[in-house]
């Protein structure tokens, strides 16, 4: 499906809002500052308040309708207050990342909340102005403007947002400009997923490719031979199947994340999907490296050739002996943690023992066919990344024909 392009007219008429952030408004919308717009609450907490979290994507509801993990649970509610559905809620240190909208449940927060109401409902649309401040987020503007305020902190207060100067158009502009986005950016959130779906399928359907490839050859007529090892039914009769310890060396790394330098020399594998930087090496050869522990363990593998460094936590598999470099890197990426990770023993292994990698098969075809074999899963690596990279180019234009479109939409300067 195409991306969407949407055209929409402009107001016949408009006029200098007096603000300088806003600029010039539809002549006949006003402007006025948040305080006269919006009371900020204070109301007591009651024994059924469950606690209410004010998201990054703008969502506000019960931490509970979320996840329950991640948090940090005070010991005494100091200072909790209200907060009812219907409200607009600024978290004052998160607001420059999206942090405001409008609840959609009762409940309590933390005081580092402000629970708004508008002063007259007949007026002010809380939706609007939920769109409009996290518009301004996006923008950067309640960044810059919290560091005007306050050097080192990027708080966004009541009383900041009550000295903002908003626009105000007619009341029904504002529900039917609410009504418009809400449609519209819906419209476009489902575009997006769509594609981070095609992502999905495309990095499955490598995970495919290259796994049929390093456990039955390129040659589709190949006479097999039951492999020997549990979770791989068969291999070419003329493959070998041999346990790690015999391929290659394995060691660690003897560095510490604090020994990382930014811009530095060398590549430094830590326990993530992106090395770091330092300026020493400890190895100068072509290695395949995991994780021992953390959330990348025995998942992501990195194969690299030249002078680098590692993390003492950190597996370095070098010395290959019989087995291509590459051609070994790619059997694990796609089947060590569908193995050595899974089953009722080891399904919440949180570190990797090395006996795991020593005693680990690994089906060795001749190394002409190791070479083809590279040759093709780098062909559909490529493929696939430069497909995923067109995708995500897409994914991003749709994120910022959003973010127009909302600007535009609460700003005045499209009418809908």
């Amino acid at each position: 499906m195409k991306n969407p392009k949407f055209t929409f007219p402009r107001y016949t008429d408009y006029k200098d809002s007096g603000v300088e952030w806003l600029g010039n408004i539809p002549r006949h919308w006003k402007s006025e500052k948040g305080k006269w717009l919006f009371l900020k609450m204070d109301r007591p907490v009651r024994p059924e308040d469950d606690v209410v979290t004010a998201f990054r994507d703008g969502q506000v509801t019960l931490r509970t309708n979320r996840r329950t993990e991640g948090f940090t649970n005070a010991i005494k509610e100091h200072g909790y207050q209200g907060i009812r559905k219907g409200d607009l809620v600024i978290h004052a240190m998160d607001a420059f990342a999206g942090a405001i909208g409008v609840s959609e449940s009762d409940g309590k927060s933390t005081p580092v909340y402000s629970a708004c109401v508008p002063r007259k409902s007949e007026t002010v649309s809380p939706q609007f102005y939920a769109y409009l401040l996290r518009y301004m987020a996006h923008s950067g503007f309640i960044t810059t403007l919290a560091k005007g305020i306050r050097e080192r902190s990027t708080d966004f207060r009541y009383n900041d947002f009550g000295s903002l100067g908003l626009p105000l158009p007619p009341k029904p502009e504002q529900d039917r400009i609410v009504a418009f986005l809400d449609q519209k950016t819906a419209e476009i959130d489902a575009l997006i997923a769509k594609k981070q779906r095609q992502i999905e399928l495309l990095d499955e359907q490598k995970g495919i490719l290259i796994n049929r490839a390093v456990t039955r050859g390129l040659n589709p007529n190949a006479k097999l031979k039951p492999s020997g090892i549990e979770w791989i039914v068969a291999i070419p009769e003329h493959w070998e199947v041999k346990r790690m310890r015999y391929l290659c060396a394995i060691g660690t790394g003897e560095r510490d994340t604090k020994n990382s330098i930014p811009d530095g020399k060398y590549p430094f594998f830590v326990r993530s999907q992106n090395p770091e930087q330092i300026n020493s090496y400890g190895f100068d050869c072509e290695a395949v490296l995991t994780a021992g522990d953390g959330a990348g363990v025995g998942k992501v593998f990195h194969h690299f050739v030249g002078k680098f460094d590692a993390h003492q936590r950190v597996y370095v598999m070098r010395d290959f002996v019989e087995v291509l470099g590459r051609y070994f890197y790619f059997f694990l990426r796609e089947n060590f943690h569908r193995v050595a990770l899974t089953g009722d023993a080891k399904s919440t292994v949180d570190s990797l023992r090395r006996s795991m990698l020593t005693d680990f098969p690994i089906p060795i075809p001749p190394e002409n066919e190791q070479l083809a074999i590279i040759q093709y899963c780098d062909g559909i690596s490529g493929k696939i990344a430069d497909l995923a990279e067109t995708t995500l180019k897409e994914i991003q234009s749709l994120k910022t024909l959003r973010s127009t479109l909302i600007a535009h939409a609460v700003t005045g300067k499209i009418k809908v």
